[in-house]
């Protein structure tokens, strides 16, 4: 898999354009903007920033019988740094000559081009794949592979080569939004969204249609003992463990932990825990009507005033200021 720029650590919002062609899955749309919208709301800011683009800015109609408004036509996508093309049935008919022609005169002005399903055909019609490694759903692997000899077909869920993005389906598309995350925005983030999908991301190379793994684990290279106690940490955020306590918990000492954390996670068990309690506290106090100090007992502080010290210091402003 050859990265690009955009899958680096990084401060910056990354602007996305989404062009929704006409008779796709609702999944597919979902499983690339809710992961986004999520560590949004992990993060507590707009990292990501997304738009719905369709080829002439009507509602675009979705496998589902519904109609999905858009913020305009593709045109509407220019300033965006990746546009990423959803892409279902009926390609005959949505795959128009406009559309691949539009895609052809804007390809330059995006740092990196995606496409999801079936618009790896698409991008590959519009000449967009050539000398590049890509996939697409595993129903038209070879398909794609003999009309389109100059592109390199992988039968991977998703590829990330240079500047050109591919998955091979929804589950792929989540896949590959939370390895983004991951990389932008650390381990950490990533698994919190995954955790508040319920559902394990898979790695870019697994094959499309292979049993899923067991455990929940965003890196493979994740110390186990990392993850047992990162479970620990999210199992117990309204007691929160002792530093010593977690470490002999996976037999080691709480110096040896910290090393791990830093390789892992780029920062140190306690950072990361009193993180977890934090953006439970914020989900809380904006999905909840509970009151701050039952807010901060479920959390693992000891009274409101801590909670919001602690509150104010990572996001600059008072829990309160949420409740308005």
């Amino acid at each position: 898999m050859t990265e690009n720029a955009l899958f680096a650590p990084a401060q910056s919002p990354l602007d996305i354009a989404v062009l929704v062609l006409p008779h796709c899955s609702i999944l597919e749309v979902a499983s690339v903007l809710d992961p986004l919208r999520n560590a949004n709301r992990q993060l507590g800011t707009d990292a990501f920033h997304f738009r719905i683009v369709t080829p002439d800015g009507q509602p675009a109609p979705l496998t589902c019988g519904i109609e999905l408004p858009a913020s305009g036509p593709l045109a509407a996508a220019k300033g965006t740094t990746l546009l990423m093309v959803i892409a279902g049935y009926r390609l005959a008919e949505v795959a128009t000559r406009p559309l691949i022609r539009d895609l052809r005169r804007m390809a330059h002005q995006f740092a990196a081009i995606g496409g999801v399903d079936a618009a790896p055909w698409v991008l590959a019609r519009a000449g967009l794949l050539d000398g590049h490694r890509a996939t697409v759903h595993w129903e038209d692997l070879e398909d794609l592979a003999h009309l389109h000899p100059q592109v390199t077909v992988c039968p991977d869920r998703y590829v990330i080569d240079r500047n050109r993005i591919t998955a091979g389906g929804a589950a792929p598309a989540y896949d590959l939004m939370l390895h983004l995350i991951r990389a932008r925005h650390g381990a950490g983030v990533a698994r919190q969204v995954a955790q508040s999908f319920l559902q394990p991301p898979r790695p870019g190379h697994a094959a499309q249609i292979a049993p899923p793994p067991g455990p929940l684990t965003l890196d493979p290279a994740l110390d186990p003992r990392v993850a047992r106690v990162l479970a620990r940490m999210e199992a117990s955020l309204d007691a929160p463990e002792p530093m010593a306590a977690l470490a002999a918990s996976v037999g080691l000492s709480a110096r040896r932990l910290e090393s791990l954390f830093r390789q892992s996670l780029g920062t140190t068990p306690g950072a990361h825990a009193l993180s977890l309690r934090l953006a439970a506290a914020r989900r809380m106090l904006t999905d909840t009507t509970h009151p701050l100090a039952e807010i901060a007992l479920r959390c693992g502080f000891s009274s409101p005033a801590t909670l919001s010290r602690a509150f104010r210091r990572a996001f600059g402003h008072p829990p309160a200021s949420l409740r308005h």
